[in-house]
C-alpha cells in the first residue's frame, strides 16, 4: 500500500525537504546552551510516570498557550477542528440539524466523538448533556475559553488502560493555567468579508504570590466572547447556497418554487387555496404530449394576497420566499471565569483548587429543511394541506402516535376566504411565527478540583477530587401546535395571511423551555516510584484507583412529552458509577530501550466488568534516530442514551415508500408523489442489555533528529472496534424496519398520465415511523500513517528566525464491518453516513505551520489542506453516483433527473489563515488576523446532511471555514 501526499501537503513535504534538509548548509543554526540543571520531570498524558524526555513511545501532540494565540482563531473548537487526526464524525457549529446543537466534538481517527476521551487536567468533566446522535457523550469544547490554556496535548493511541472508557482512539487533555503572576488585559475585534459573524473578544487575567517565593499563588482569567451569526442570506452569490440546481441538470429547489418533486403545488410568498377537484384545464399540454390537470388550471386556484402573488406569477417560479432567518453560523456568546489557588504545604506537599464558570449561550435553528416530505418538515412552518397524522410522544418506552390528529385540513366552502365555492387545500406558511424552529441554548459547566502532590515513603503521590456539572437551558420558539392552529382556523379566529392578534399566535406556537443537566465526580489516587535498578535504568511503578459517578437528567420537554408539538431534542435520563484499579511498569533493560506495560480493572454498574491491559516500547539506539510502538486494548462503555430510560426520532437518508411509492417513480398510475423520495423519521429506542465496544490499536513509528533543531516522527496506526453500539437502521443489513402508518386519508395519487394526478384513497396511510433499538453489531478498522516535522532556524545576518511545521495524516483503510462479516471500504467515500451528519471520511488531512520572528515583529502563516473524497457510501449500498445526493444525503438537488458525473466526487480544500503579531512596547502588542486569507469558498457536497438546510450543499464539518469566508480581525494585549 502506497502513501500519497496530493496537491497541498505535497508540495509542503518538498518544501521541508529541500529547504530544511538540503538548504540548511546556507543558514546560521542556532546552539542553545546546554542547561547545568537536572531537566524538569513530567508526567505526560497517557502514563502515570514522571519523565524527562517528552518523546514518548505514544505519538502526542501538543499545542501550547503561544501556539494558539497564534493560530488567529477565536474560539477551541475551531482551533482542534484543523487537527489533522480529527476526522469523520466530527462534531462542528455548523450543522444545524445536530442532535448536539450547539457544541463541538473532537473525533480522533475518525472513529466518531464517542471514541475521543477529552479530559480537563488529566481528569474527566461532565459530558454535554445532549448526545451526539443522541448516543455518543463527549464534552463540549466550545465554551472552553483561550486565556485559561496553559497547553493542549493529544494523544494519537488507546489509552483505556490508563484512562478507561472512551479513550479508543486518544485522549485531548486540556490543560489550564497552574499559575500565574502580573496582569494581562487582551481585546480583539473582527468581522467576515461577505457580511455577519463580527466577533468581539475580551480577556482580563491577573495572579498575586511566587510558589517558590511566597509559598502561594493565586490568580483569576475571566474571558467575554461574542460572535454574531451569519444568515444563508448573506451568502447566497455562492453556488453551494443556491437552491435552484436547474442549470445544472437538477430541480429547483427555491422556497415556493413549484416543480415535479412537489407536484407544483408548495407554500409561496402567499397563502393560496387549491381546489383538487376542480375540473383540468381543456387540451393538451405541449410540455408532455399529455391532457392538463387541475393544476394546469387558473380557476382552481385562489391566492389569498394578490398583490404578492397570482397564478402567472407563482407557475413561473415568481413567488419564492428568500430565507432571511436561518443561520450558516449561530450566534454565540461566551463568559468564562477560572480562579486558581495553590499553596505549599509542609515537606514539599502542594495544594492546588481550581474553580472554573464557563458559560455559552447560542442561538441556532434548525434551518430550513424545506421541502422535504414526512413529519420532519415542519422546520419551516408552513400550513398541511390536506390531514395532519399527528405526533408521536415516547415516553418510559412508550409510543404514541396520532396526538392531536386533524383527519382533514381542508378549508370549507363556508370559509369566509374561500371563493372557489369548494372544500380547498391551504398552502402557505404560517404567519407570525419564528419563520424556523429556533433554539435559545445556554450552556454553563462548573467546574471544582483540588489536586494533592507531594511524596511520602518513597512515593510520588497525586490524589485529586472534583465535582463537575454542565447545565443546560433551552428556550423553544417556531413549534407549532396544530391542532390549535385548525380549531382556530375552523372557528374563523385565525387570518391564514397574517394580521393575528399576539396572544392567539401563543397559542398557536408557544414559546417553552427545558432545563437538562449533567453531573460527573470524580476522586484519583495516583502513586509511583522507583523501584529497582535494573538494566540500563531504574524500573518504576505507577498504580492508582478512580472512581466516578455520572448522571444525566435530560428529559424531554414537557409539550414534547404530552405531543402538543412535534419533537425537540433527544432525552436521556439514567446514571452510571464507575470504579477502576489501574497499574503501569516502565523500565530500561537496555541502554536506549525503554519498555512499560500497562493495565486496568474497571467496574461499571451498568454492565459489569472491563480489563484493559497495554504495551510499549521506545528504541533510541543512537540520539538522532529512535522506533516506538504500542499496543492497547480498549473499550467503551454503554452509556445513559444507550442503556438508560431514553430516546429520539431521526432521519438520515430517502426511500420511497415501499407500498405508496414501489418503482420511486412519482409519475406511475397508483403512486402516491408525495411518498417518494421521503425522509422516514425513526424512533431511537435503548436496550438493557448492551455490552461494551471493545478494540484494539497499534502504533509502530520512528523519531528522526538528523540536525538541531529538527525534529520529525512518522507513525503508523491500525485500530479495531469490535462489538460496536449501533442503531439497527442503517448499520444492520437485515434490518427490515416495521413501519407504523398513519390512518388512510385521500391524498394526490398519480394518473399514469404525464405529471397528472387525481385525489384519492390510496392503499396505505402514510409512514409515520419505525423503531430502531440500539445493538452490538459489527466493526470498524481502520488504520493510515501520520507525520510529524518541525523545524527551527535562524537566518544569517540577523535576518530573524523562521520554524516550519507540519503534521499530516493519511488514512489507508477504513472498513465498516456489518453482519454477517460483510465489509465495506469507506475510506475516501461519504460513509459511514449515518453518524454525525454525514461527514465523510477524506483520506488525507495536514496541516503546515510557517512563522518568521525578528525582534518586535512575529508572522505565522497556516495552512489547512483537506483531500477530495467521493459522495457514494457502500455501507448503504449506494456505489452508483447517480442518486448519491437523494440516497446518502436525503437530498433532492437531482430527484427524478441523473445526478451529474461531477458532483461524484467533493473536491479537495485548502485554507491559509495569517496571523501578525507586533510588540509595541515592552507591554504592549498588537495583534492582526486574516482567517481564509484567499477567501476559498467551499467545495460542494451534495451527499451531506451535515450542514445549515436543504438549501445548502456544503460540508460544514470539514469545510466551514470555506462557507465564512475571509475573516479580519486586529486586537491588543496589555501586560504589567
Amino acid at each position: 500500500m502506497t502513501f500519497k501526499l496530493k496537491s497541498m501537503p505535497f508540495a509542503i513535504s518538498c518544501a521541508i525537504a529541500g529547504g530544511a534538509l538540503f538548504a540548511m548548509p546556507a543558514m546560521a543554526q542556532t546552539q542553545d546552551g546546554v542547561s547545568a540543571q537536572t531537566p524538569a520531570r513530567v508526567v505526560v498524558t497517557g502514563s502515570l510516570i514522571s519523565r524527562t524526555d517528552t518523546e514518548t513511545p505514544a505519538p502526542i501532540q501538543v499545542l501550547t498557550a503561544q501556539d494558539i494565540q497564534k493560530s488567529g482563531k477565536t474560539s477551541i473548537g475551531e482551533l482542534l477542528n484543523d487537527l489533522a487526526a480529527n476526522g469523520q464524525g466530527t462534531l462542528g457549529s455548523g450543522f444545524s440539524g445536530a442532535f448536539a446543537n450547539g457544541a463541538q466534538g473532537v473525533s480522533l481517527r475518525g472513529l466518531t466523538v464517542g471514541a475521543t476521551l477529552v479530559l480537563v487536567d488529566g481528569h474527566r468533566i461532565a459530558p454535554y448533556p445532549l448526545s451526539d446522535d443522541s448516543q455518543r457523550s463527549f464534552v463540549d469544547v466550545s465554551n472552553i475559553p483561550f486565556d485559561a490554556i496553559d497547553s493542549i496535548e493529544v494523544l494519537k493511541a488507546g489509552a483505556s488502560s490508563t484512562y478507561g472508557s472512551d479513550a479508543i482512539a486518544g485522549v485531548v487533555n486540556i490543560k489550564l493555567k497552574k499559575n500565574l503572576t502580573g496582569t494581562r488585559f487582551s481585546a480583539e475585534s473582527g468581522r467576515t468579508q461577505h457580511g455577519g459573524g463580527a466577533t468581539h473578544r475580551a480577556s482580563f487575567s491577573t495572579g498575586i504570590g511566587d510558589l517558590d517565593n511566597d509559598g502561594y499563588n493565586a490568580f483569576v482569567t475571566a474571558e467575554w466572547r461574542r460572535q454574531g451569526d451569519i444568515k444563508l442570506s448573506e451568502r447566497e452569490q455562492f453556488g453551494w447556497n443556491n437552491a435552484d440546481w436547474r442549470s445544472r441538470g437538477g430541480n429547483d429547489l427555491r422556497i415556493g418554487a413549484p416543480s415535479v418533486i412537489n407536484s407544483r403545488l408548495t407554500a409561496a410568498n402567499s397563502p393560496f387555496l387549491f381546489n383538487a377537484d376542480g375540473a383540468p384545464l381543456p387540451g393538451t399540454d405541449p410540455r408532455t404530449n399529455q391532457p392538463y390537470t387541475a393544476v394546469d388550471n387558473p380557476a382552481n386556484f385562489q391566492f389569498l394576497d394578490p398583490t404578492r402573488c397570482n397564478y402567472m406569477k407563482y407557475m413561473s417560479g415568481g413567488c419564492t420566499v428568500r430565507d432571511t432567518s436561518s443561520f450558516l453560523q449561530p450566534a454565540t456568546e461566551n463568559i468564562n471565569v477560572l480562579v486558581g489557588l495553590t499553596k505549599k504545604l509542609n515537606n514539599n506537599w502542594e495544594l492546588a483548587f481550581k474553580g472554573s464558570m464557563f458559560q455559552r449561550n447560542s442561538v441556532n435553528n434548525r434551518g430550513s429543511d424545506y421541502p422535504r416530505a414526512g413529519t420532519f418538515a415542519a422546520f419551516l412552518p408552513s400550513y398541511s394541506p390536506t390531514t395532519f397524522t399527528g405526533n408521536t410522544s415516547l415516553n418510559n418506552g412508550v409510543l404514541v402516535p396520532g396526538i392531536g390528529r386533524v383527519p382533514s385540513t381542508l378549508i370549507p366552502a363556508t370559509a369566509s376566504y374561500n371563493q372557489l365555492g369548494a372544500p380547498a387545500r391551504l398552502y402557505g406558511f404560517i404567519p407570525g411565527v419564528d419563520p424556523v424552529t429556533t433554539i435559545d441554548n445556554t450552556a454553563k459547566t462548573t467546574r471544582f478540583a483540588l489536586d494533592l502532590h507531594g511524596s511520602a515513603y518513597g512515593w510520588d503521590v497525586n490524589a485529586a477530587a472534583g465535582v463537575t456539572e454542565t447545565n443546560l437551558d433551552l428556550k423553544y420558539s417556531g413549534y407549532i401546535d396544530r391542532l390549535a392552529l385548525y380549531n382556530a382556523i375552523s372557528n374563523g379566529s385565525w387570518n391564514p395571511v397574517g394580521g393575528n392578534s399576539p396572544a392567539l399566535i401563543s397559542q398557536i406556537s408557544p414559546t417553552f423551555s427545558n432545563s437538562l443537566e449533567s453531573k460527573l465526580n470524580y476522586i484519583d489516587l495516583v502513586g509511583s516510584r522507583e523501584l529497582m535498578q535494573w538494566g540500563a535504568g531504574p524500573v518504576a511503578l505507577g498504580a492508582g484507583v478512580h472512581w466516578h459517578k455520572r448522571r444525566q437528567n435530560a428529559p424531554a420537554s414537557a409539550l414534547t412529552a404530552n405531543g402538543q408539538v412535534a419533537s425537540t431534542t433527544a432525552f436521556v435520563i439514567g446514571d452510571e458509577t464507575n470504579s477502576a484499579v489501574f497499574g503501569e511498569l516502565q523500565a530500561t533493560p537496555l541502554k536506549g530501550l525503554e519498555v512499560g506495560i500497562s493495565g486496568r480493572y474497571d467496574h461499571f454498574d451498568t454492565y459489569g466488568n472491563s480489563f484493559t491491559p497495554a504495551a510499549k516500547f521506545k528504541w533510541a539506539p543512537t540520539n538522532t534516530f529512535a522506533v516506538r510502538g504500542t499496543f492497547a486494548r480498549g473499550f467503551r462503555a454503554p452509556n445513559p442514551a444507550e442503556v438508560g430510560n431514553a430516546g429520539s426520532f431521526f432521519t438520515f437518508n430517502a426511500i420511497d415508500d415501499p407500498v405508496l411509492c414501489a418503482n420511486g417513480d412519482p409519475k406511475t398510475a397508483g403512486n402516491v408523489p408525495a411518498a417518494c423520495g421521503i425522509n422516514p423519521p425513526y424512533v431511537q429506542t435503548t436496550s438493557k442489555n448492551l455490552s461494551p465496544e471493545k478494540s484494539k490499536s497499534y502504533t509502530l513509528g520512528i523519531i528522526v533528529e538528523p540536525i538541531k533543531g529538527l525534529n520529525a516522527t512518522l507513525d503508523y496506526y491500525k485500530i479495531e472496534v469490535r462489538n460496536q453500539i449501533v442503531t439497527a437502521a442503517g448499520n444492520d443489513p437485515t434490518f427490515v424496519p416495521n413501519w407504523v402508518r398513519g390512518p388512510v386519508t385521500p391524498v394526490d395519487i398519480a394518473t399514469g398520465v404525464g405529471e397528472g394526478t387525481a385525489v384519492g384513497t390510496p392503499a396505505a396511510g402514510p409512514i409515520i415511523y419505525a423503531t430502531s433499538p440500539y445493538v452490538n453489531l459489527g466493526a470498524t478498522k481502520t488504520s493510515g500513517i501520520e507525520a510529524d516535522v518541525g523545524y527551527r532556524w535562524r537566518l544569517p545576518n540577523d535576518l530573524g528566525s523562521l520554524r516550519a511545521n507540519l503534521s499530516a495524516s493519511h488514512t489507508f483503510s477504513y472498513i465498516s464491518e456489518a453482519a454477517g462479516g460483510v465489509s465495506y471500504q469507506l475510506a475516501g467515500t461519504q460513509g459511514p453516513s449515518v453518524i454525525s451528519g454525514a461527514t465523510g471520511s477524506p483520506k488525507d488531512r495536514a496541516q503546515f505551520t510557517l512563522g518568521w520572528s525578528r525582534g518586535p515583529l512575529d508572522v505565522t502563516a497556516t495552512m489547512n489542506y483537506t483531500s477530495s473524497f467521493s459522495t457514494k457510501d457502500p455501507s448503504l449500498g449506494i456505489n452508483d453516483c447517480g442518486s448519491t445526493g437523494l440516497d446518502v444525503g436525503g437530498r433532492r438537488y437531482f430527484q427524478g433527473t441523473t445526478q451529474p458525473d461531477m458532483y461524484c466526487e467533493v473536491a479537495s480544500f485548502t485554507t491559509t489563515n495569517l496571523n501578525l503579531v507586533y510588540k509595541l512596547s515592552p507591554n504592549l502588542t498588537l495583534k492582526g488576523s486574516i482567517l481564509n486569507l484567499f477567501d476559498r469558498q467551499p467545495p460542494i457536497d451534495v451527499a451531506t446532511y451535515g450542514n445549515a438546510g436543504t438549501q445548502t450543499a456544503y460540508n460544514a464539518s470539514l469545510h466551514q471555514a470555506g462557507a465564512v469566508g475571509r475573516f479580519y480581525s486586529v486586537g491588543l494585549n496589555y501586560t504589567f
